[in-house]
Order: C-alpha cells, then structure tokens, then sequence
C-alpha cells in the first residue's frame, strides 16, 4: 500500500467504493486523513461500512470542511454531465481528483527520481503495460504494475528508487490527475472512443496528449505517430523541449524506433540498429502487437535495457488473457478469444492476423459499428452475431459476407465450431471479437471471454 501523506490531517471525501475506491479509502487512512465514502450503490456502501470505512451521504456533507474529493474513474467528471458530487465539489472550491494523482503526489513528495512508467492510448494499452512489465522483470528489475489494467495503483509498493511503477492508465484517470509526470510516458494510439464521456475527439486527443506532455525533465515520451492526433501530439510534445521517441510500423523513420520485416529497428540519423525480431513470437502476433512491442521496447531502452535483454523479454512474453488469446484446437480449427476487442479498431486488429474466419461479433454495439471493417470482410467465411448490435451488423455485412443472427454466445460458438469442422480447411480460426461493449449480455469483456473459452473447451475433442 502507499499510504497517501499529502494529504494527512485534512478531510477527503471519496465518491465510488469499488476497488480502487476501497483501495484508495485505506491508503488515505494510511497516511492520517480523515475519509468519508459514498457510492450510487448501497451493497457498496454496505461492504465499505463493514469495512471500517466512514461512509455518509455526500448530498448532506459541510463540504467546506473538505480539501478533497477523489472520485472514481468510471463517474462522469465533465460529459455527459458532471456527476452531482463534482458540483457541489466544485461550488465549495473543493478539488476534483483520483488515486492517480494522490500516487504522483506522493512520488513527487518522497521519491521524484523513482522510475514510473505510464502507458495510454486507445487501443493496446494492456498488451503494453503487461509488456513493459514483463522486459523490466526478465531484466531482474523490481516491478510494479497496476492502474487500469486491473490493481488499484495506490494498492502498489510506494515509489523508491530501485522500483519501477509501470502504469495503464485511461482518459478518464487522466482527466483526474493535473500533476501526471511520468519518467517514461507512452501514448500509443488515438482512434475514436469514449466520445459519451469526452465530447469531441479533440478533447478525447488532447486527455491522451496531456501523459507524454507532463514527462518530467529528463524523461521520454514514447509517442506512435501511425495516427494523426498522435503524430500531432509528438510534433507539439517535441517543441515543449521533452524528449520524444517517434514509433511506426507503417514506415521507416529517419529517428525513431519502426518496425520492418519483422524486426524492431532504431534510426537515429544515419545511424540504423536492430533492436529484436518479432518472428515467432506467437503472443505478439499483428501489427498492434507489433506496435506495442516496438514502444514498450522504447520504453526499456529508455531505463537502460539492452536490445539482448529487451529480445530474451519478447521471446518470453506470456500474453494476455481475452487479446487474441489461443484457447483451444479441434484439427485445423484454432480458437481464439479476443473478447477485449470492444471496438471496431480493437476488433480490425484480430481480423488482420488471420484468414478464413468464423467470426463471432455483437454484444452492446458503439458508434460507427462494424463499417470501417469492410475491408477485412472477405476474410470472413461467415459471421455469427450476438447481443444488441445483431441486426445492425447483419445490414453492415449483407452481401459482403455469410452471416447468422446466433443471438448468443453459447449459440454463436457452436454453429461457427460446427461450420468450420464441415468446411474442412487447411486453417481456419473460430474468433471471438466483438467489435461491442459486454454490458447487454455480460457483466465485463472478461466475463465474456471466460464464457467462450469455458464453451470452447467444454466441445467434444478440444484440446
């Protein structure tokens, strides 16, 4: 735990008692302040009580008596509408903050040279936390990671040197933390997303700019520039004074990191260095992964990594669960579990690696659907569809490719498995990328991916 000084002897409240609420809640108390919690659900009310935890109505608080209120990233700060706790936060001069910014307080309190990795961007954001983790620790570095990829950050050892904090951390994170100051920030990617939360695209860009933009002096920023907004975002970072290390797998760089032929390269000036091969690696297969294993090398070298050590790390990446997961074989039939896939560019990724496909997609469907995926249709055999988003995707796919409205995933695996045993192919891949949100059929995209993987396996001669 890193129990939170900075704010010792003031009051603080918290609104969302979810884990990193409740995370955040003990390292306040930690550190000596004094918390109060509340939540929109009284079963988290509830625990948090049971858990030694002041909870009180915060409609019904003195709010001038507080210094503080931590607010939980999934809660409305701005868009569609602040939610209520930020205006009566707001009117009583009180800030709006999250566990992120109490982590870069405390770093900038006790330990400001301590290293601390941050990692945004729309897609592949995960891929590349777990992987920047995994080349540090196969490097025999301490490590911590955590932030939005799944452990609350103030949960985590407390910054010293020696430790490296390697941080996932989303817009809406972002949106909470004004002091964001990586040593190392890397902004992957910006493609659209989140706009019910953000509004417009530019202030969407502008949130993911905001973690390479604060890198402390002497630290690196880590920028993709395959997309306009992030290339931007490097030109802008680039003129403050910080230094930049531009990313491509599209095409070569005079200075930068790029990737051709399978191999992650170095350009500075004349100067050309092979960095590793990707060839093989089968957890870091397509481009996107190609992308984020070329900026998490970036990010090794920059703490001092070697190319050999930065390899041994790539050849030994483990993969994440739901990011085109491999989760069984039947004869030529691979299945694969992309359930992290919410989006049409996540799911264009998973469509990229692979040919005759029996694709599962649907679920709580996002804006623009599946049309910007037209050009990896006639890789599709046929298409099963479930969720909310059935018809629309089946208009999107008529007369460009076989689909079924199976309306469930259950459904939806059995007739691509049985589809795919009678084609008899040399190769075919029964994937699971929804190109949706879960939340019609599924509490989570994890819950989701369990589900087939559970179904995958319960099939007669998987292995």
């Amino acid at each position: 735990m890193i129990p939170v000084t900075t704010l010792k002897g003031k009051k603080v409240a918290i609104f969302g008692l979810g884990g990193s609420g409740l995370a955040t809640a003990s390292a306040l108390f930690a550190g000596g302040a004094d918390v109060v919690g509340w939540d929109d659900s009284e079963e988290r009310i509830d625990y948090a009580a049971s858990a030694g935890i002041p909870t009180a109505d915060l409609r019904s608080i003195d709010w001038s008596r507080f210094s503080a209120l931590v607010l939980a990233p999934g809660v409305p700060l701005t868009h569609p509408a602040p939610h209520w706790t930020v205006g009566l936060a707001r009117a009583a001069g009180v800030e709006v903050i999250g566990d992120i910014e109490l982590f870069c307080r405390e770093r900038a309190a006790h330990a400001p040279n301590a290293a601390f990795v941050a990692i945004t961007g729309t897609n592949g954001k995960s891929t590349t936390t777990a992987l920047t983790a995994h080349l540090l620790a196969s490097a025999g570095r301490e490590v911590a990671i955590g932030g939005n990829i799944g452990t609350a950050i103030l949960s985590l050892k407390p910054p010293q040197p020696g430790l490296v904090h390697v941080i996932e951390i989303s817009s809406f994170q972002i949106d909470l933390a004004p002091s964001l100051d990586p040593s190392v920030g890397i902004l992957l990617n910006v493609s659209e997303d989140h706009l019910d939360r953000h509004g417009t695209m530019e202030i969407y860009a502008g949130l993911k700019e905001r973690l390479v933009a604060g890198v402390q002096e002497g630290g690196t920023a880590v920028i993709g520039v395959d997309d306009d907004f992030s290339q931007a975002a490097a030109d802008r970072v680039a003129r403050a004074g910080r230094d930049v290390v531009r990313v491509s797998v599209r095409r070569p760089l005079a200075d930068g990191v790029f990737v051709e032929g399978g191999r992650i390269l170095k350009a500075e000036g004349a100067a050309l260095s092979e960095i590793a091969l990707l060839g093989g690696i089968a957890t870091l297969r397509g481009t996107h992964n190609a992308q984020n294993a070329a900026c998490a090398s970036a990010a090794a070298l920059a703490l001092g990594l070697t190319p050999a050590q930065i390899q041994a790390g790539l050849r030994t990446y483990p993969g994440l669960p739901h990011r085109i997961e491999e989760v069984g074989r039947y004869g030529s039939i691979l299945f694969v579990n992309d359930s992290k896939a919410t989006n049409a560019d996540a799911a264009a990724r998973a469509l990229a690696c692979f040919s005759d496909i029996y694709w599962i997609a649907g679920g709580k469907p996002k804006s623009g659907g599946i049309t910007s995926l037209e050009g990896f249709f006639p890789r599709v055999r046929k298409a099963y569809l479930i969720g909310e988003a059935a018809q629309e995707f089946s208009q999107t796919l008529d007369g460009k490719a076989p689909w079924t409205i199976a309306g469930t995933l259950d459904q939806a695996v059995a007739r691509a498995a049985e589809d795919a045993a009678a084609a008899g192919l040399q190769q075919a891949v029964v994937l699971l990328s929804p190109a949706c949100a879960s939340y019609d059929q599924f509490k989570n995209f994890e819950v989701r991916g369990d589900a087939f993987r559970k179904l995958v396996k319960a099939l007669p001669g998987v292995k």
